[in-house]
């Protein structure tokens, strides 16, 4: 049974905020001033953690639960200030027009000048770091490259499309893959570099400031990743490779349907054959990322739905369990006090519960779920205990501004009925109501402490299009707002 962490064991206020939703002049939020700066307001705010979301390369929807790596960190989040800073890149090196860039976009053309800088002119520590770097991450990394390297050569498609013997991994064809495309194999490992260069960068300063780090990993993988394409006996597939049961969710509160994501399931007896390596493995690397790690749809440690890949919905599926009990005690065994946390939403059964409870686990407590006139509803704050993490909703729901007036008349009465008809307006009731909580942990969407409305939600589960491209602005964090939610931090005993 895991301890319950000394980090998790008081009282802590946290802000959810994916990196990409950081402000900035590119598409998306960086490595880079921004947030830095985003971890000094937390640490003015006496804010003690920071919630993101997971951090992988994603395919091109932008959903970072579909990721190219299981391990591998997202370069469009790279800075390009911080390597001119460090004298890898010249400001007029920003653009140009060769093949990389027009397959792969101009940041990723820069970052390729920046290795070629590097090649030719770094110093010998640097060159060394590069070095361990791609030594301690050969178990994941060399196949990764290789397989971005694939992936431009065959036009960005999946693996599942690639010319049969690289689809099946011939030797001497991955030999000649290896040598054809060498240049392109080291920028992606160097680019790898530079991604967690940065990011441990962003965390010892965050650490200076008192400020944690939440991360977050999804469950499954994507078909079309490293991992599936050089690593498959891990997963359920056929001997050509082809899904025959798919993940997903049955029908529930966000879909009559279900939602049948699509990613291979895991083929837990040869994974318990190899003392669930990869898994291991995988939570090394986000051990050191962050300081807690959310497992996303964290039941499937339980059971998970297998829905059979020819179904276009997720209504036929079944419950197939899973070793969620013997995995858990391999990564505690190996990795020792690594913080976990479940995100046990959804259909959750007492099994998943005893799962949870038997290591410890905190669990997730959503505010938005609970105001369906139950008293037994266990998102209710008085059905809280102290060894979960409150939010007023997460990525996945609404802001609660949004929430609020999407909702009748009478279930607004009973939402104001159970805060004593609060004189806070919406989302500010709801946001003083997790902080209030005897959760250890409070975490509060940056949209609700900017007040905003529905429009600037991040995700709508279940649909493929308009998702995570939210980004705040300075101008929206008044001095007001600031202050507000710092008095309430330190009202609620939350102050770092």
């Amino acid at each position: 049974m895991a301890k319950i962490n000394k980090d998790l064991d008081r009282r802590r206020a946290g802000v959810l905020l994916h990196i990409t939703s950081l402000p900035g002049q590119g598409d998306y939020g960086e490595l880079g001033e921004e947030a830095y700066r985003f971890v000094n307001f937390l640490r003015d705010a006496n804010i003690t953690v920071w919630q993101t979301l997971p951090i992988g390369m994603p395919h091109g929807d932008g959903s970072p639960y579909q990721c190219l790596s299981a391990n591998a960190g997202n370069p469009q989040l790279i800075n390009l200030d911080r390597l001119i800073q460090k004298g890898w890149l010249n400001p007029d090196e920003y653009r140009c027009s060769d093949s990389l860039c027009a397959d792969l976009g101009s940041k990723r053309c820069a970052l390729d000048k920046v290795f070629r800088n590097f090649l030719h002119s770094a110093d010998k520590a640097d060159r060394h770091a590069f070095a361990v770097f791609c030594e301690e991450q050969h178990h994941w990394l060399e196949d990764f490259a290789l397989f971005l390297a694939f992936k431009k050569e065959f036009n960005q498609t999946s693996w599942s499309d690639w010319p049969e013997p690289i689809r099946q991994r011939d030797a001497q064809t991955i030999r000649n893959g290896r040598r054809r495309h060498v240049h392109l194999i080291d920028f992606f490992k160097f680019e790898q570099f530079v991604f967690f260069q940065q990011w441990h960068d962003l965390k010892n300063y965050a650490h200076q400031q008192g400020v944690l780090l939440f991360g977050d990993i999804p469950i499954f993988v994507a078909f079309d990743s490293a991992d599936v394409w050089a690593l498959r006996k891990n997963f359920k597939l056929n001997e050509q490779g082809e899904m025959t049961v798919v993940a997903g969710v049955p029908p529930d509160y966000f879909s009559s349907t279900g939602q049948r994501w699509g990613n291979p399931h895991y083929d837990w007896d040869y994974l318990r054959s190899t003392g669930f390596k990869w898994w291991i493995e995988r939570m090394r690397m986000q051990q050191q990322l962050f300081d807690f790690v959310r497992i996303d749809h964290f039941r499937a440690l339980e059971a998970a739905w297998e829905i059979p890949a020819e179904e276009d919905t997720a209504v036929n599926g079944s419950w197939v369990e899973a070793p969620g009990k013997e995995l858990l005690d391999a990564i505690y065994n190996q990795l020792g006090d690594i913080n976990l946390i479940a995100e046990d939403l959804g259909i959750i059964t007492q099994n998943v519960e005893k799962l949870r409870d038997h290591f410890n686990l905190p669990g997730m407590k959503i505010l938005q779920f609970a105001f369906d006139g139950s008293s037994n509803n266990p998102y209710l704050p008085y059905n809280y205990v102290k060894n979960c993490v409150a939010y007023t909703g997460t990525h996945d729901n609404n802001t609660t501004l949004g929430w609020y007036y999407e909702l009748n008349d009478g279930e607004r009465h009973r939402i104001n009925e159970f805060l004593g008809f609060s004189d806070l307006p919406m989302p500010a009731a709801l946001v003083c109501e997790a902080l209030a909580s005897i959760a250890n942990l409070a975490i509060i969407p940056m949209q609700d402490i900017l007040e905003l409305g529905g429009e600037h939600r991040m995700n709508r589960p279940g649909t493929t299009e308009g998702n995570w491209h939210w980004r705040f602005d300075w101008s929206q964090l008044t001095s007001d707002k600031v202050g507000r939610f710092a008095h309430w931090v330190r009202l609620y005993g939350r102050a770092g």
